[in-house]
C-alpha cells in the first residue's frame, strides 16, 4: 500500500469540476492555481497554473486507474509508455511552493509599478540585466520591460513578473586608494 502522486489531466476547462469530484471521493489532490488580474471584472480570478492538469497521490492497486479515468470531467492519467507516471513527492513540492509564492507577490508588489520605473531582471536568460517596466500584461502573471543592450536601442521583453525586481542594485563600491579589498 504505497501512495504515488500522479498528474491526471481533465477535459478542456473542466478542472475545477474534476477536483470538486476527486474531493468528494475523498482523494488527496492537489490543484496548482495562480489569482489574477482578469481584463473582464465579471471573468474568473482565479486560472489554473498548468490548464488541463491536476496532481492526485493515490495508491493505484488499491483505487485503480480505470476509477479515476471514468471520473466525470476525467480523461487519463499522464502515462509513459503503457504505465501511469508517478510524479516525485519533491517536484509536487516545488511545484505548491512556486504557486505560493507567486500568489503571495502577484499583485501586491506589482500594483505600486509605473510604466518607466526601473527593474531588475533577477532570473532568466537576461538576469543581471537592468530594465525599464512598461507595463503588466493584461489576465496573465507576465510584465512588458524594455532593456536597454544596444546603445540607444530598448529591446522589448515580455517576461513572468516573478522575473523582475523593482529599483536599480546599487553599484558595486570602486576600489580605489585607500578602499579596503
Amino acid at each position: 500500500m504505497t501512495h504515488s502522486w500522479y498528474c491526471m489531466r481533465s477535459k478542456p476547462n473542466k478542472e475545477e469540476f474534476l477536483y470538486s469530484q476527486l474531493l468528494a471521493n475523498a482523494i488527496e489532490t492537489f490543484y496548482p492555481r495562480l489569482r489574477v488580474k482578469p481584463v473582464n471584472p465579471r471573468s474568473s480570478k482565479i486560472r489554473p497554473y498548468f490548464p488541463g492538469y491536476l496532481f492526485v497521490n493515490v495508491d493505484l492497486e488499491k483505487i485503480g486507474a480505470n476509477t479515476l479515468q471514468w471520473m466525470p470531467g476525467a480523461l487519463e492519467l499522464v502515462h509513459y509508455g503503457n504505465e501511469p507516471a508517478p510524479v516525485q513527492n519533491e517536484l509536487v513540492n516545488a511545484i505548491r511552493n512556486r504557486v505560493e509564492a507567486l500568489n503571495a507577490a502577484g499583485a501586491n508588489w506589482l500594483a505600486g509599478l509605473k510604466a518607466g520605473d526601473p527593474v531588475r531582471v533577477e532570473a532568466g536568460p537576461f538576469a543581471g540585466y537592468e530594465a525599464i517596466f512598461d507595463v503588466r500584461l493584461p489576465g496573465s502573471e507576465r510584465v512588458r520591460v524594455f532593456l536597454n543592450l544596444l546603445g540607444d536601442q530598448m529591446l522589448k521583453l515580455e517576461l513572468p513578473a516573478m522575473h523582475i525586481k523593482y529599483g536599480k542594485q546599487p553599484a558595486p563600491p570602486a576600489m580605489g586608494v585607500g578602499s579596503a579589498r
